[in-house]
């Protein structure tokens, strides 16, 4: 019998984050050798009336793949996965692999290539724009050991976190989402930091279970050239298999124009991947209640309560600030005493100090509220 929590979650998958409905066509990709949670989700879309197609991938088994990849064989690669995917009404991918490190060997031409030219237009041109989709990692000894805890408390952290009260955390994003729709100018402060943008015009979403699990942000994107000063990111990011820590970003009108880390030289090499990876294409808060430390998981550090991230690359349509970019690179920073502190200014205002909600009409975020 499949541990309840896996059968709740598999169910708010397909009835509130994605929203199944009777003849829809859902995507079901497992990345990773874990099979209980996809076989749970396969049953709740057809208890949904939807059809289910199944994808599992390997990690290993791509390695091979993309070390010996060529731009014809994954534009045909993408070309196939592509045609699915326009017949998908909605995606949900589950990520459990092994070793977060498997890509960090493949040549960076290769994984440019299979980032320019398969992921971009598969998944950020299709899947994303045409799509209900919601993605999500599932709990193992690999993301336990990443958390330095045991499997069993990092199981039961993980269905805390990814079955807490959704609907309950969406609304009380809305208040935050309306003060950035009318904020415009932006000020980030703290150690190593010291950021100015604009925001004016470009709008906000919420983020409350129905594109991540774990969720809790709302996020928007800087007026592309408004962008100057200095971030200093404190939370480690793994970006094509190659984990970077203490990155730095310096800008002048909207465009990085230094950026160090522990490995200065990739991280550069990433940045020169087009002219969009050296501006910015989303700006957000992060506040889900049970998530406090990073553990190189995106879907989880970008959670982070008291945290904000602030993403070279692409951005979302439904935020569009023009940036284009076949990559999308959240790095995280997190602003509660712990890590140092920080403050958040909307138009000279101090809206968040220390990764704590100072006004009242956003004081429904903090922590003690959500859970």
């Amino acid at each position: 019998m499949n541990d309840p929590r896996i059968q709740k979650l598999a169910a708010n998958l397909v009835g509130y984050s994605v929203n199944v409905q009777p003849g829809e066509n859902v995507l079901v990709e497992m990345i990773g050798s874990e099979r209980d949670l996809i076989k749970a989700v396969v049953e709740e879309v057809g208890k949904a009336g939807g059809r289910a197609f199944v994808q599992l991938t390997d990690r290993t088994v791509l390695r091979s793949m993309l070390k010996y990849a060529t731009p014809e064989g994954i534009k045909t690669w993408a070309e196939i996965d592509l045609n699915r995917m326009k017949q998908m009404d909605c995606y949900i991918g589950i990520r459990a692999g092994e070793n977060v490190n498997d890509l960090s060997d493949v040549p960076e031409e290769n994984m440019k290539l299979y980032n320019s030219l398969y992921s971009h237009p598969v998944h950020s041109e299709q899947r994303v724009k045409h799509t209900k989709w919601v993605v999500l990692r599932y709990p193992n000894a690999s993301m336990a050991q990443l958390a330095n805890t045991s499997t069993e408390a990092f199981e039961d952290f993980y269905f805390e976190v990814c079955n807490l009260d959704y609907a309950k955390m969406d609304k009380a994003q809305d208040s935050l989402a309306e003060l950035m729709r009318r904020t415009d100018k932006v000020r980030i402060a703290g150690p190593g930091t010291d950021l100015t943008f604009s925001i004016k015009g470009i709008g906000a979403e919420k983020c409350s279970g129905q594109k991540n699990i774990p969720d809790g942000e709302v996020y928007s994107a800087p007026v592309r050239d408004s962008v100057n000063g200095t971030i200093s990111y404190n939370a480690a990011s793994i970006y094509n298999g190659v984990t970077f820590e203490n990155v730095k970003f310096t800008f002048e009108n909207g465009r990085i124009v230094e950026a160090s880390s522990n490995d200065t030289a990739r991280l550069n090499e990433i940045l020169d991947s087009d002219d969009g990876a050296r501006h910015i294409g989303e700006f957000a808060i992060g506040f889900n209640p049970y998530i406090l430390h990073p553990m190189k998981d995106i879907l989880f550090d970008e959670k982070i309560a008291g945290s904000l991230h602030f993403t070279p690359g692409q951005a979302y349509d439904v935020t569009d600030n023009g940036n284009r970019s076949s990559i999308h690179w959240d790095l995280v920073l997190i602003q509660r005493p712990d890590y140092g502190g920080g403050e958040i200014y909307f138009d000279d205002v101090l809206i968040r100090k220390d990764g704590i909600f100072v006004v009242p009409e956003l004081e429904g975020l903090n922590p003690e509220n959500l859970k």
